[in-house]
């Protein structure tokens, strides 16, 4: 593993991840609780595509399997952690919500490597 692709993949996961988590924690005194998630979409998504698209190295399709692969590894363990096991909400976890977040954070990154991928004439 290079530096690069743990800068990537765990300094920018785990920032992402924390971002989300902070947002949510933030908004449980002012949401309810079923609509947090919906709330901090719109924000995390600009973020994601902002870290994907500007932040990312450019690297091969292979580097960006990796760091969508880490990234929706650390959202659903830090999820799984410091959301289910820790606060177990009594409503459950595993909503269309948190769905839609898993997809969106394993996509992002592949999105991302395919449309910076060098065009074949």
């Amino acid at each position: 593993m290079t530096r690069r692709f743990l800068i990537d993949a765990f300094a920018w996961g785990f920032a992402l991840w924390l971002f989300g988590y902070v947002l949510g924690m933030l908004l449980f005194a002012v949401v309810p609780v079923s609509l947090i998630g919906w709330v901090i979409t719109p924000f995390a998504l600009a973020l994601t595509l902002w870290v994907a698209f500007r932040k990312l190295h450019p690297a091969g399709m292979g580097h960006y399997l990796g760091v969508a692969a880490a990234w929706l590894a650390i959202a659903v363990l830090g999820d799984y952690a410091f959301i289910v096991k820790l606060l177990n909400p009594a409503d459950g976890y595993y909503k269309l919500d948190v769905y839609l977040y898993y997809a969106l954070t394993a996509l992002i990154p592949l999105a991302a490597g395919h449309l910076r991928a060098p065009q074949k004439p």
